[in-house]
């Protein structure tokens, strides 16, 4: 099946496909921080799918709080928006070794939470 690549469906396509990615357990193989870096990801491109939707050009960002706010005032900033801010972190700090703390499993939770909450958030809005 082809898909557009510059529709809101394509974005959310590859959204599910992040977030099925962030589900996998950690391990000795698969760091925390990995999975919570395709949490991210899949929140990011849930919310350009919603920008798409609205024809909103998409900026290449990892920011999800600048393209929280490229979202029309028509979009209510429901608080899960603001909670899914936390998450852009992930797109960069974590993904390479740092003095940062550790991800833990708590933290992982929570984030594959926010990008589930926010991917059904944005399936709702594009429908």
């Amino acid at each position: 099946m082809q898909h557009d690549p510059g529709s809101p469906t394509s974005w959310l396509r590859f959204a599910r496909s992040d977030l099925a990615v962030a589900r996998q357990k950690p391990g000795a193989e698969v760091l925390p921080e990995t999975l919570c870096f395709h949490a991210q990801q899949a929140t990011e491109k849930t919310i350009k799918a919603v920008l798409v939707h609205v024809g909103v050009p998409v900026p290449k960002t990892h920011n999800i709080e600048r393209l929280v706010d490229l979202l029309p005032c028509s979009i209510e900033r429901v608080p899960l928006l603001i909670q899914a801010t936390l998450l852009s972190d992930y797109a960069v700090i974590f993904r390479y070794p740092s003095d940062e703390e550790p991800i833990t499993e708590e933290d992982l939770a929570k984030a594959i939470g926010t990008a589930e909450l926010v991917v059904g958030w944005a399936e709702k809005m594009v429908a």
